[in-house]
C-alpha cells in the first residue's frame, strides 16, 4: 500500500498519488496515460494530472490496481486538493 508520507514531491495536488515504491516499470503510465508521466532525471512515474471525468478516473483505478508494488495510492474522496499533504 502507497504511503502518503512517502510520496513524489511530483505528483499532481489531490486524491491520487505515487510513492518511492515506484519501479519506473511503466505500467501506470500505459494504463493511464493522461494521468501519469515519468520523471526523466530519477525514474519513476507520479501523478501527472488528477483525472478528469470518468473515464480519467477508471483508468487511475485501474493503474492502482495493476501497480506490482503497490506504489500509487488513492488519498480518497475527502482530499482537500492538496494543503494536506505539502
Amino acid at each position: 500500500m502507497a504511503e502518503l508520507d512517502a510520496r513524489y514531491e511530483d505528483n499532481a495536488a489531490g486524491r491520487y498519488f505515487v510513492d518511492e515504491e515506484c519501479i519506473d516499470c511503466d505500467a501506470c503510465r500505459e494504463t493511464a496515460p493522461n494521468n501519469f508521466r515519468r520523471s526523466q532525471e530519477e525514474a519513476y512515474s507520479y501523478v501527472y494530472k488528477q483525472p478528469e471525468g470518468s473515464q480519467e478516473e477508471e483508468e487511475c483505478k485501474a493503474a492502482m490496481e495493476g501497480c506490482p508494488v503497490d506504489a500509487i495510492g488513492d488519498f480518497g474522496d475527502e482530499c482537500c486538493g492538496g494543503s494536506c499533504h505539502e
